[in-house]
């Protein structure tokens, strides 16, 4: 393996177009003397047209069929467009469709979507990565791609599969590093591995970023670089707050609580693997790739100003017993693992004596099959179309600010942090006397 190595890992908006993937290759050539691993997620909002196809079987294999093939002809535009009619990328492009007609062709049921999921919206980075290698190569960049699914391997956990370290640890170290020897650069797809039997597993909705994380780690890579449509971490984001700021700097500590309270910036995943060696991570803009950015590394806590991420999607579940008997230990347990089993991710949970509330993802009807599990033994309500706010660094003024026109459901204070489930409702206001 080459000593100074860079990880980069290029989300859907950097590849969204032609322009794009001719400035993503604008920047990999600045830097391909050196030894570098470039990871590509699907092409713009190909894995939400990839979802909506999974949407569509539910009803319809036919519908999902017909979705499927336009997506495949506006592949192959592109591909026409950006490097010919006669390029070899179409036939690649033809055998990833392919393996997810033959998924569609099975049997559709409850017990096996998340399987079914992971076979089909993985096509959307083995697609994009194969235009995005090609056009590299057509521009005299060295280039290897290489399928993620040979380099990470998972567990059997379909959607949110759990990295098995040494298999992975081997497999990069027997394909990647000798291809970086031979200066190549290696392209690959975020987001997906795959399990011991050889299924394709996914790490997790937008898990580009951990995967090159993965990479990051298995490599000893000197640095690893995000590029993102911002100029890098900001105090807010910017498409709701007028007046947020670049962090120049952050601590790996800091990047996590941020991550794992909802900002969207960097994967929550990401950052353990980079902290225990100790690589630092560089998230900067593709718009200007002359910006330094922001610079993630073990520096000792300093001082913030108030940080703000919110996650949208979210449903509240108000749980309690229906003998109005306490909620006891083995309760929790059980709730717990029926969280578990229908892998519902907790952002949020706070307890009473005789009820419990938490604050989770909104996703697919996974709420309902919960709510029905646990029907027996409990009394549940959902709300729906809720937003968590959480602040670091938090300043009376902000927050009464940010809850201005909003019923708060649930709010816990701890440390530095503050959060809040929300929703907005309309002001009251009064009406003219006549």
């Amino acid at each position: 393996m080459k000593k100074n190595t860079q990880v980069f890992k290029f989300g859907g908006a950097s590849v969204k177009d032609i322009e794009g993937i001719k400035n993503v290759a604008s920047i990999v050539k600045t830097y391909s003397k050196g030894p570098l691993v470039v990871v590509v997620s699907a092409m713009g909002k190909t894995t939400n047209r990839l979802e909506a196809v999974m949407a569509a079987m539910k009803n319809s294999k036919e519908e999902a069929l017909e979705k499927l093939a336009f997506l495949k002809t506006e592949c192959n535009q592109v591909i026409k467009d950006l490097l010919g009619d006669n390029s070899p990328v179409f036939d690649l492009i033809n055998d990833h469709f392919v393996e997810a007609e033959w998924a569609l062709d099975e049997p559709f049921e409850k017990e096996n979507y998340d399987y079914l999921y992971d076979q089909v919206v993985s096509i959307g980075e083995l697609v994009s990565t194969q235009i995005v290698a090609a056009y590299f190569n057509s521009i005299g960049i060295n280039t290897q791609w290489v399928d993620a699914r040979s380099l990470v391997r998972t567990d059997e956990n379909y959607r949110e599969g759990w990295v098995e370290w040494d298999e992975t640890q081997q497999s990069i170290s027997q394909i990647v590093s000798p291809l970086l020897a031979e200066n190549k650069v290696v392209v690959t797809q975020g987001f997906i591995g795959s399990s011991s039997d050889n299924q394709t597993t996914t790490l997790g909705r937008e898990g580009s970023d951990y995967t090159a994380a993965i990479l990051s780690f298995c490599l000893d890579a000197e640095r690893m670089s995000i590029w993102k449509d911002v100029p890098g971490v900001l105090t807010a984001d910017p498409r709701a707050f007028d007046n947020a700021s670049l962090l120049e700097r952050l601590s790996y500590k800091e990047a996590i609580e941020m991550t794992y309270y909802g900002a969207k910036v960097i994967h929550p995943k990401t950052i353990k693997p980079l902290q225990n060696k100790s690589i630092p991570l560089n998230v900067r803009s593709f718009i200007n790739p002359e910006g330094k950015g922001t610079l993630i590394f073990n520096e000792s806590e300093e001082s913030y100003p108030p940080m703000i991420a919110i996650e949208k999607g979210q449903a509240l579940l108000q749980i309690s017993t229906k003998d109005f008997s306490f909620v006891a230990e083995h309760h929790l347990s059980f709730l717990f693992q029926e969280i578990k089993n229908y892998k519902i991710q907790v952002n949020m949970m706070q307890n009473t004596a005789i009820s419990f509330a938490v604050c989770v993802n909104d996703i697919d009807d996974r709420l309902a099959n919960f709510a029905e599990s646990i029907n027996n033994e409990f009394n549940i309500t959902i709300t729906h179309g809720l937003e968590l706010v959480t602040i670091r660094h938090y300043e009376s003024n902000l927050v009464n600010r940010l809850k201005a026109g909003n019923m708060v459901y649930l709010e816990s204070r701890t440390g530095r942090t503050l959060q809040f489930v929300m929703k907005r409702v309309p002001l009251l206001t009064r009406k003219t006397e006549v």
